[in-house]
């Protein structure tokens, strides 16, 4: 039983007696937030720029998105998709209204998402099409998720170490070179996935040329086009989505992290056409599109519309990019910022600058970051942070990086 006297380390020396060991949290145990803030049981404050890896994008304890949570919590959790729910609809069209959609599938998570994507493409192209095309071109350094084809469509070896043989009918090319892209394109090419940014590569962005080059690649193939959007997606990167950027659209979409900002949730979004890849029995998902995911989606969406936060993000992003390039010139072994709006990071050289000690001395100078790609330091605070709060970050990670912070 839970000793309510316990503290935080032996909260966190009974979890590693019993937690399974494929994950290697800091030794910190939150209990509160409050907007861009968390608290841990020690009462320490922390200034979250991880926002749980890209999902917390109206901070902690929004009064609107909690206050949703509880009404619907009250009135409905969970029905399956055996029936419909009205809070699967209003979000369904919250979605389509504010994209390039004709059609949604809910789910849980992004790999969840990325699962749908490609099994939509390989049924539409072989029941639909009538063609028997299955593969799918990706690119190196991607990130897809952690299930089996989501892993084989990642282009990062160690996420894939141990679990081979992987699914068949993925090739991989270098992100940004739509020449690779469509030299890869042959005959059994059902489409080509890839993200719009690369986060968990190491917030690359690509050449505004390179999406666009991407579409007339695959109209011209006869190939479907479908990006990535689970951490650039829901206003991130200063547009709703990340594709707007380059004023194309793709075939099918997905997208989780900061949708329902914190409650877990995923969606696969597409055409009209081919959500036909789609029939009842074709694929399913117990917990997707229940009332409490969904409520929260939609209140999210709403939120962000109503408070102007993708055009603040937008702002701040750039304040942010600029507080990172001045840094960068003040600290040796830093090359520079990365990213998109609040999709950001400082770019170093790992054989000067240790990630993980950094993140480290960081948390206990009260700043929370992570890492991405082999060589960056992830920023991604909620989308209500202010300049002063970007201020403060700067100068933590600065201190962190100069060697403050140690115990």
């Amino acid at each position: 039983m839970i000793q309510i006297t316990e503290n935080q380390s032996e909260i966190v020396a009974r979890a590693r007696l019993i937690m399974t060991p494929n994950y290697r949290p800091q030794p910190v145990v939150f209990v509160h937030g409050e907007g861009p803030y968390l608290y841990d049981k020690d009462g320490k404050k922390y200034l979250d720029f991880s926002a749980g890896i890209a999902v917390s994008c109206l901070g902690h304890g929004h009064p609107v998105l909690t206050n949703a949570i509880a009404e619907q919590a009250k009135s409905l959790l969970h029905v399956s998709n055996l029936y419909f729910n009205q809070a699967q609809i209003d979000c369904a069209e919250a979605l389509l209204d504010a994209s390039f959609a004709k059609r949604v599938f809910f789910c849980n998570s992004g790999a969840e998402a990325n699962e749908a994507g490609m099994k939509m493409a390989r049924r539409y192209m072989r029941l639909v099409r009538k063609v028997d095309r299955f593969k799918f071109i990706c690119t190196i350094n991607s990130f897809h998720g952690r299930t089996w084809a989501a892993i084989s469509a990642t282009g990062q070896s160690h996420y894939q170490e141990g679990f081979g043989p992987l699914v068949p009918g993925f090739v991989h090319v270098p992100y940004g070179d739509a020449a690779a892209i469509e030299a890869a394109i042959d005959d059994e090419t059902c489409a080509v996935l890839v993200e719009p940014i690369q986060g968990e590569g190491g917030l690359i962005v690509p050449d505004v040329s390179y999406l666009k080059a991407l579409r007339e690649i695959c109209d011209r193939k006869g190939v479907l086009l479908m990006f990535d959007e689970v951490q650039t997606g829901v206003g991130r990167t200063g547009k709703l989505w990340a594709y707007e950027h380059s004023g194309i659209t793709p075939d099918l979409m997905s997208i989780a992290k900061g949708l329902a900002g914190g409650v877990p949730i995923g969606a696969l979004l597409c055409t009209e056409e081919v959500a036909k890849g789609f029939a009842p029995g074709a694929h399913a998902s117990t917990f997707g599109g229940n009332p409490l995911a969904c409520r929260a989606a939609s209140t999210v969406l709403r939120v962000i519309r109503q408070e102007g936060l993708v055009e603040h993000v937008a702002r701040v992003g750039l304040h942010l990019k600029e507080q990172i390039n001045a840094l960068s010139s003040r600290v040796p072994g830093c090359t520079g910022a990365r990213g998109l709006g609040l999709l950001a990071g400082l770019g170093v050289d790992p054989k000067i600058i240790d990630r993980t000690a950094v993140i480290d001395r960081a948390r206990e100078l009260g700043l929370l970051l992570t890492q991405a790609g082999p060589d960056a330091l992830r920023l991604t605070p909620p989308f209500i942070v202010g300049r002063h709060h970007i201020d403060v970050a700067v100068d933590l990670l600065e201190r962190a990086l100069k060697g403050e912070g140690q115990t």
